[in-house]
């Protein structure tokens, strides 16, 4: 199947610009119809960490304008939405819709990044999220998620072909960002589609690079620092064979993996 990144410079806590930046990007790309095709994290407003006037109940204007993307190009769609819990507080969530429209999951960031201010402005998620695109398993991963490998490993166990983990990681840590990716590849024996977005926000910068990796940690496509759309065809009987010839994750301890689904 094919799978692809979208990176732009996300305008500070302007939906409708970035709606149409997005729209315009998609359009100009022709994707070919059933390409999952992911967005960066909170994709409609920045990483804010004033998120309560920006939040959306669900089946707000960030889903429904994800909805119609996916459902108009014939694709599946991934992207960064502010949601609203039910207490109230704020939830930076990762949802993903079918090319129908309809949504397949949603995800729920569990790791706040706390040095940033988030974890008192975002209320933490509880699992992780799968879901299918044909024979394949998706699972859904936002930003300084990707410093936690324990976070990723209940997905393993669930069969995850793709992470797909959409970010607003800064300059200032870019290496860790391209290191972690790869390791996650190379340890849960999967493709990594990592999305980040480039330019600046009020407080930081932002290089971009998104990228794809195979399962051996090796960058497939690589978006450097400019506005652009990668994509990348992946094998999922190429992946299954190179499973079943070094079947690292069925010595998974299982013990040791907290049992995160339910």
């Amino acid at each position: 199947m094919n799978i692809a990144g979208l990176q732009f410079d996300i305008t500070w806590e302007n939906k409708n610009a970035n709606f149409e930046k997005v729209s315009r990007m998609v359009e100009e790309a022709s994707l070919e119809p059933d390409t999952l095709l992911a967005l960066p994290e909170l994709f409609a407003v920045g990483f804010t960490m004033e998120p309560e006037p920006l939040a959306e109940e669900r089946g707000g204007a960030t889903e429904t304008f994800l909805s119609d993307l996916a459902r108009k190009h014939g694709l599946y769609v991934i992207g960064g939405v502010l949601g609203k819990s039910s207490t109230g507080r704020s939830l930076n969530q990762s949802v993903a819709f079918s090319p129908e429209g309809m949504e397949l999951a949603r995800y729920t960031k569990m790791q706040p990044f706390t040095l940033g201010g988030e974890s008192k402005s975002y209320e933490a998620g509880r699992s992780p999220a799968c879901f299918k695109v044909h024979d394949a398993v998706m699972s859904l991963h936002i930003c300084y998620d990707l410093r936690f490998p324990e976070v990723f490993r209940p997905s393993a166990l669930a069969g995850a072909d793709l992470y797909v983990v959409i970010a607003s990681w800064p300059d200032a840590r870019l290496h860790h960002w391209v290191r972690l990716l790869q390791a996650r590849a190379i340890e849960n024996q999967a493709w990594v589609l990592g999305v980040n977005r480039c330019g600046k926000d009020p407080t930081l910068s932002y290089s971009g690079r998104t990228l794809i990796a195979d399962p051996h940690g090796e960058i497939v496509a690589d978006a450097a620092n400019e506005e652009s759309i990668i994509q990348h065809r992946f094998d999922i009987q190429a992946l299954r064979q190179y499973r079943e010839m070094f079947p690292a994750l069925s010595d998974i301890r299982r013990d040791f993996v907290t049992p995160l689904f339910t």
